[in-house]
């Protein structure tokens, strides 16, 4: 363990820190490579970082948008340094996801600056900021157990302004001497906000959840829902072998093919279209937006053939026109934690409506679809 790490690993100890994260960082012995060296303060060495990303960095990134590694895709919290920062540089506040944690570094490149590093416990500071561990006691806390008043002599702290939700600036001036400054939403507009004297324009307040943004998270809900989709799938296939003779797996070859498709491209609508076209869509819950998209998926469906019309098969036409539009309307509205169209009281509202209808209207599907099974064999 080299001289930084001892130091810190006291400090932070010391200071009667029960989480582990706070050590952690200062007492591995294998160094990431996104630190290139240490920087000698008043309060002991910090970590030097690099700013640009590398070949590794994106991969593993590409990696946690497929939900592989997400919940332990964190950086050690504590404090680091960028460029060569002095007692007069500013301190930048984040969260110890690596994905914020890489957005706000790869921005500072030509820049010296302290950033500050908060244990949200793998947690992006949106969400965290909801959660509680972007906050003001946890500011407090690192603010204290860094030694960051011996670092820098001004007392001012650039807080991500999604973090605000969980952040009393006044607590935080009273119990650590700091002040808050909320910088621009998104860590691109870092450089320019800096520039203008740390003042923020309209356009760096404004909160934008366009196609890109939209797009990035619909790996992520592929990858989770489609395990589950698969299942059902591959159930409605089998069962759709059942007779009142037995099993034959013929008999239901069709019947369970065009099932098994369309509960696919129910998945499809719920976790890729309706993201997609979130702006566009006619309805103000996302929940309903899946609805419309399932609605539009069993209409070309049925146009298709794929569900069929007519009086010997209506039982089975009503269950699929019941089973697609409830699959893609539920896993359309699991993406409301991704998106900044909802709030926490919205999406309560949304789910003790929205909920009670899928799970009826999901089991009437089933129930319908079982008995069509039967009563057309």
């Amino acid at each position: 363990m080299n001289e930084t790490t001892t130091q810190q690993t006291d400090r932070c100890c010391d200071a009667g820190d029960s989480q582990p994260p706070c050590c952690e960082a200062q007492a591995a012995d294998d160094q990431p490579a996104w630190v290139i060296g240490e920087i000698n303060t008043p309060a002991g060495p910090v970590p030097h970082i690099a700013t640009a990303l590398t070949l590794a960095d994106r991969l593993a990134a590409a990696r946690v948008r497929l939900g592989i590694g997400r919940m332990s895709y964190a950086v050690p919290a504590g404090l680091y340094a960028v460029g060569s920062p002095d007692a007069a540089s500013p301190v930048l506040v984040t969260a110890n996801y690596k994905l914020s944690f890489d957005r706000l570094r790869e921005r500072l490149g030509g820049m010296d600056a302290w950033v500050l590093v908060l244990d949200t416990k793998g947690i992006n500071v949106w969400c965290a900021a909801g959660k509680g561990t972007f906050g003001t006691d946890e500011i407090v806390r690192r603010v204290s157990l860094t030694g960051l008043a011996a670092v820098v002599d001004h007392r001012t702290l650039i807080v991500p302004q999604l973090g605000a939700p969980g952040v009393a600036a006044h607590e935080v001036k009273k119990q650590s001497g700091f002040k808050v400054v909320y910088g621009p939403i998104r860590a691109v507009d870092i450089p320019a906000f800096m520039a203008a004297g740390m003042t923020a324009t309209d356009a760096m307040r404004r909160v934008r959840f366009g196609l890109r943004d939209r797009s990035a998270v619909v790996p992520l809900e592929l990858v989770h829902w489609t395990p589950w989709a698969l299942a059902v799938a591959a159930a409605g296939l089998v069962a759709a072998g059942l007779t009142r003779g037995g099993f034959d797996i013929t008999a239901g070859n069709w019947l369970g093919v065009r099932s098994a498709a369309l509960v696919l491209a129910a998945l499809v609508g719920g976790a890729v279209i309706a993201p997609l076209l979130l702006p566009i869509l006619p309805a103000k819950t996302l929940s309903g937006q899946g609805m419309i998209v399932g609605i539009a998926i069993a209409a070309v469906a049925t146009a298709m053939g794929w569900i069929p019309l007519a009086r010997e098969t209506v039982i089975e036409t009503a269950a699929l026109w019941l089973i697609v539009p409830t699959i893609s309307a539920f896993v359309a509205m699991t993406y409301t934690g991704a998106t900044t169209y909802t709030s926490l009281s919205g999406v309560r509202r949304e789910m003790r409506l929205a909920v009670p209808i899928q799970i009826a209207a999901g089991a009437a599907g089933l129930v319908l679809w079982t008995v069509g099974l039967f009563l057309g064999r």
